[in-house]
């Protein structure tokens, strides 16, 4: 594979980049295959900053307009660092109701932490989710895919400090 300049950046590893150029080299000639190198990028960085997503578009020979395009529309790409963490809260109808805002409150005045962001300390990332599926145990929310339920604000502070 033609190497092309890697941008600085304090996130990527050398190591890094030679797992993406691999990634690139699978899904080159592969229609579509932007879509899928980037998500593997992103497994291998943890999010996509612009230097990645660069890097990925010299990669598979398309213009960086059309590899940022596509990492800004979907949802399930990250363009900012994500913290060690990641609590998804549902904030779903039946959620709503049985105090989903009261938890949220708690996490903003505890941990600096509003939805879509990332705390200073790169513990922990909130994102806020339509359902999770768990409507009977609401109010609900995940810790890195564990899900718990009948969540209160004390509740969730004892168990965020399980997550160092």
């Amino acid at each position: 594979m033609q190497r092309y300049f890697r941008p600085e950046n304090k996130d990527i590893r050398e190591d890094m980049w030679q797992e993406v150029d691999g990634i690139v080299r699978v899904y080159r000639n592969k229609s579509g295959g932007i879509t899928q190198v980037l998500r593997e990028a992103q497994d291998v960085v943890g999010y996509l900053p612009v230097e990645l997503i660069d890097y990925v578009a010299a990669g598979m020979n398309i213009p960086k307009s059309e590899a940022f395009g596509i990492a800004s529309f979907y949802s399930l790409f990250s363009l900012k660092p994500k913290g060690r963490h990641i609590i998804r809260i549902c904030t779903g109808t039946a959620c709503y109701i049985k105090g989903v805002r009261e938890i949220l409150n708690r996490l903003e005045q505890v941990y600096e932490l509003k939805d879509g962001e990332t705390d200073s300390r790169g513990r922990f990332s909130l994102e806020s989710v339509r359902c999770l599926g768990a409507c009977g145990l609401a109010p609900v929310m995940t810790v890195n895919g564990r899900t718990y339920g009948t969540i209160t604000p004390e509740r969730v502070m004892n168990i965020l400090e399980e997550h160092p």
